[in-house]
This record gives C-alpha cells, sequence and structure tokens, in this order.
C-alpha cells in the first residue's frame, strides 16, 4: 500500500492486488473514467489524491474501501482542514475541495457498481469555494505593452506576436492554442474553431482583424520555414517543427509579461482574464446589458 502522496500502480496484474483493497478499487476506477470520456489529466489528478486518502487511512488501519464509514471521511476532512504545509500555512479552501472532490466520486462510483455496500460519501459536504476576482489584470495600455515585446526582427518574434494577439482577441486557453489547424481560422468570417476545449467541447469563437494580420504575416514569413515534411497542420510550430505543449507556452508568454516590466504577473492565463474583463467594461460602458453567468464561463 502506498505511503501518503505516493501514487496506486495504474496497471497491476489483478490476482497482485486485494479485490476488495483501494488499489484495486482505484484502478478500476480510473478505468471507468477513461471509459467515460474524461480526460488522461483529470484521471491522473484523481488517481494521485485518492491515495493521499488511502495512506491517511492505512496509517489507522484501513485498507478496504467497505471499511470506511461516514465519521472516517469527516476525519479525513477535518485533518485536511488542521494540516499545515511547510512553511506552516494551511490548505486553502479550494485546496481542500480539490481533495474531497475525486473522494466524493470514487465512494458514488464503488456504491453505484455494488463495490461497497452504501457510499458514505454521499453526504460529505465540500467546502465553500472564494470567488475571486484575477490577481492581475491588464489595461489595454499594458497589453499593448506586452504585445510590443516579440522580437520582429527574428521570426520566432513573428510568430510569438501571432500567439500573444490570439489569446488576447480570443480569450482561449494555451492548452487550446496548442492544439490549433490551419484550418481551424475562418479569416473571412472573422471565427476560430477551438476543437476539443474544456470538457472536450469544439466551439467557435470571434477573433479580431489585427489577430488575423498578424497570423496572415505569420503564416506567410515564418510557417513556410518552420513546417515538417510531411505537414501535420498545426497553426503554431516551435522552431523544430512540432507543435507547442501547454509548459512551453507558459514560459513564453510570461517571459513577455516580465519584460514590459508591469509589476504584474501572469502568463498565458493573464490574457484570458483581460480579454474577459476588458469585453465586461466595454459592454457596461456602452449601456448593454451584461450576462454574468456568461461571464464566469468566459474566465
Amino acid at each position: 500500500m502506498p505511503r501518503r502522496g505516493e501514487r496506486f500502480p495504474r496497471q497491476v496484474p489483478g490476482d497482485q492486488l486485494d479485490p476488495f483493497g483501494f488499489p484495486r478499487m482505484v484502478c478500476e476506477f480510473c478505468e471507468w473514467m477513461g471509459t467515460r470520456g474524461l480526460s488522461e489529466k483529470t484521471i491522473d489528478d484523481r488517481h494521485k489524491l485518492l491515495g493521499y486518502l488511502a495512506g491517511w487511512l492505512l496509517e489507522r488501519g484501513i485498507t478496504r474501501p467497505a471499511e470506511v464509514t461516514k465519521p472516517v471521511l469527516d476525519g479525513y476532512q477535518r485533518w485536511l482542514f488542521h494540516y499545515r504545509r511547510p512553511d506552516g500555512k494551511p490548505l486553502t479552501f479550494r485546496s481542500q475541495h480539490t481533495y474531497l472532490v475525486p473522494v466524493r466520486a470514487f465512494f458514488k462510483w464503488a456504491a453505484r457498481e455494488n463495490r461497497i455496500l452504501y457510499n458514505p460519501a454521499s453526504e460529505l459536504e465540500l467546502p465553500r469555494i472564494e470567488r475571486r476576482l484575477p490577481k492581475h489584470v491588464l489595461s489595454i495600455e499594458e497589453v499593448e505593452a506586452v504585445l510590443a515585446q516579440p522580437d520582429l526582427t527574428e521570426p520566432t518574434g513573428i510568430r510569438d506576436r501571432a500567439m500573444l494577439e490570439v489569446l488576447y482577441s480570443t480569450g482561449i486557453r494555451r492548452a487550446e492554442l496548442a492544439n490549433l489547424q490551419l484550418y481551424d481560422l475562418d479569416a473571412e468570417r472573422g471565427t476560430l474553431l477551438v476543437r476539443q476545449g474544456k470538457g472536450k467541447k469544439d466551439r467557435m469563437v470571434p477573433i479580431g482583424e489585427r489577430a488575423i494580420t498578424w497570423i496572415d504575416r505569420y503564416l506567410a514569413d515564418v510557417r513556410p520555414k518552420l513546417a515538417p515534411t510531411p505537414d501535420d497542420g498545426v497553426l503554431f510550430l516551435t522552431t523544430d517543427g512540432t507543435a507547442f505543449s501547454p509548459g512551453t507556452l507558459t514560459p513564453l508568454a510570461r517571459r513577455y509579461v516580465d519584460r514590459a516590466q508591469l509589476g504584474k504577473s501572469g502568463a498565458c492565463h493573464l490574457f484570458r482574464h483581460t480579454m474577459a474583463t476588458l469585453m465586461q467594461v466595454s459592454t457596461v460602458a456602452s449601456g448593454a446589458s451584461f450576462d454574468r453567468v456568461e461571464y464566469r464561463a468566459a474566465i
């Protein structure tokens, strides 16, 4: 059994695991989530967080989900509340919420699959998550300062400017930017097709003329030099001709934000928050009504 924080094995022969123990059942739960179309990241995150619960239970002599009761889960929730990180700070309510969501989902699945007699987490109340505004949002002048940072004498500078313009114009996420294909842009209609975005949903978003202009410049002057043979159609390419990963886009965007010396921090998501905030300000200033639900979904 793993210690607190260790991952369960994702692929272990069934005869090596207690069929009623946490590792075996968590493996089956992960497999079930995969068949329901949950993303690999979501599955990995839940897999890891359930390892924290199992480690905590093991220290108390509990090795099987069927042995877990509501008072036991209440004790785990209290432990999360009183836990202190190495710096002495407690877990935020958002973090506590993140730890408990997989617990509730796992026991709901186990009860529905008749792996346990009842669901001990059915009445588990999750902590309320604070609804806060983004820490940093850029003004229009600050956005322009960041957009002016790429070196346009270099091909990568033109590419980076085009990517930043797309982030600011559309508010799409970094993974969505990395997944864009050449044919996803409809310059004539001023739209961008985002495929398999959050929740694995496709959606169409508007894109401004300036962003389209920078994409056109990138396509004409830069991408032909980066594109591999055969060309797989990814819109934005690295210097070795491959698609960006979300992890490489973050330091790239942060570098330009830092260069602007605005006294504000952020990366790709900073443009998303900024776009949504400026859109709200513009809408309110024009006297039009604004749907708060749509705004909250936008950011």
